[in-house]
């Protein structure tokens, strides 16, 4: 197998894990989880989004999340921006990096934004541009790529479809996200294999959620085609508000354990890492969703 040598983790906690929190967590624990992340060597950093606070709750602090990061040079922080509103947000707070995203199921994107896939493209296609014509690097998102709460067993083609067109708006890297978690490592393959069709190895990364325990095995077996980036969640936070029952990402602990295991380097410090997953699990009350964490907590008890 050529396994990358190193891997570029993509720490989405503070936005794709927090924002369906029920209890608000305020902006001083978001930047306190932000700067965590940061001293323990992660370098790119999904903070939060600009979207109306009217849907997304939790986010509606998003620009005093922003402006109260003390940043750290060779950091890049992104902010998800669903429309040109977003967008504006997003260049005033000083982000680095937007993301977009869009669904490989047609229900889902109805269920989810209230429009069709198409729809859906041709409303960021607008924030896409500006973003390029500023310098703004722009990160995109498939979600449902493997699997839909809706639909079930969601088609690769249908996934090269979306990859085909975020392609030809300048979307610059892409994420693969397995939303509910149904995926296993060939369903996975396949829809990296969607993708790579259009975008090359060096702009893909992988987004596992582990309803049913497969994140890790399928991140071995995108690693086995050789991507080297991955979004993951300190703590295992996160969930999909709209698949009942799907739990949270891959908890970065978990995959940093097993890629330091496999000789592969990640630049993060794993015990940090453990310490901002309890931080923010403590606030929230709960132990952390991470397995690596909870064996290494454990430990350091003993």
């Amino acid at each position: 197998m050529n396994l990358p040598s190193k891997v570029k983790i993509v720490e989405v906690g503070p936005r794709d894990g927090l924002q369906n929190e029920k209890q608000p967590v305020p902006a001083e624990i978001k930047i306190a989880l932000v700067h965590r992340l940061q001293d323990a060597g992660l370098t790119e950093i999904e903070v939060t989004s600009f979207v109306s606070p009217k849907w997304v709750p939790q986010m509606g602090d998003a620009a005093q999340v922003m402006a109260g990061i003390q940043r750290k040079p060779g950091v890049r922080y992104s902010v998800l921006t669903p429309n040109l509103k977003g967008f504006e947000g997003a260049v005033a707070s000083g982000a680095d990096e937007i993301v977009v995203f869009g669904a490989a199921s047609e229900a889902f994107s109805q269920k989810n934004i209230n429009c069709s896939i198409d729809e859906s493209i041709e409303r960021f296609a607008p924030v896409v541009e500006a973003a390029l014509a500023q310098g703004i690097a722009v990160r995109g998102a498939i979600s449902c790529a493997v699997g839909c709460p809706i639909e079930g067993e969601v088609a690769p083609e249908r996934v090269e479809r979306v990859a085909r067109l975020m392609k030809r708006l300048g979307v610059q890297h892409l994420g693969v996200a397995d939303t509910i978690g149904v995926g296993t490592p060939r369903k996975v393959q396949r829809a990296l294999e969607a993708v790579l069709k259009h975008f090359s190895i060096d702009q893909v990364a992988g987004h596992y959620h582990d309803t049913y325990g497969q994140a890790i095995g399928n991140t071995l077996a995108s690693l086995e085609l050789g991507v080297w980036q991955y979004d993951t969640s300190v703590a295992g936070l996160g969930g999909c508000p709209y698949a009942k029952g799907a739990t949270g990402n891959v908890a970065t602990e978990d995959v940093v354990f097993m890629l330091h295991g496999m000789g592969i380097g990640t630049g993060i410090d794993l015990d940090k890492l453990v310490d901002a997953g309890r931080f923010i699990s403590d606030f929230l009350q709960r132990k952390p969703n991470s397995r690596a964490a909870t064996a290494i907590l454990n430990k350091r008890q003993a």
